[in-house]
């Protein structure tokens, strides 16, 4: 298991998604750990296309702007930050980048833990907390009201 500080942190611009990227900020600033934040695009899945193809220069354009906005709000927490946007599947590039970077921690919320949609697609949090290279912090957000209405960098969103 890993023992490094930096933390790994997915975000998709949602307020769900925010509350989790703040939290990760505030652990980051106590540990003095990096942050790794990971925003995860679709790509058209057995095209042959390459993720980089101009088809989805407007799905990379999205999430990197997702990032600039995760990236500025841990920095305001005096937090070191790296981004990462990933082509694929949102949990598979969470454990890629935690591999690649040797991240002691994944912090995920808890969206997608329950219900039907779970057995029928799974979910991002479960998915990681079984292939995860090191130590995983689910926290809860569902139905959380310290989340944001909007997304960061919004106006009136947290920031």
């Amino acid at each position: 298991m890993p023992s490094s500080s930096a933390i790994v942190v997915g975000t998709d611009g949602s307020p769900t998604a925010g509350a989790v990227v703040r939290r990760a900020a505030r652990l980051a600033h106590i540990t003095g750990g990096l942050v790794h934040v990971v925003s995860a695009y679709k790509t058209l899945a057995g095209t042959g296309r390459a993720p980089f193809a101009p088809s989805f220069a407007a799905e990379r354009a999205d999430a990197e702007e997702i990032l600039r906005e995760a990236a500025d709000y841990v920095r305001s927490e005096q937090a070191d930050v790296k981004t990462h946007a990933v082509p694929g599947d949102p949990a598979d590039a969470l454990i890629a980048v935690a591999e690649t970077e040797d991240a002691g921690m994944i912090v995920v919320g808890d969206v997608g833990m329950s219900g039907r949609r779970r057995y029928l697609m799974g979910s991002v949090p479960d998915k990681i907390s079984h292939h995860a290279p090191c130590n995983v912090l689910i926290l809860r957000t569902a139905g959380d009201p310290s989340a944001p209405r909007r997304r960061m960098g919004e106006e009136g969103g947290s920031q």
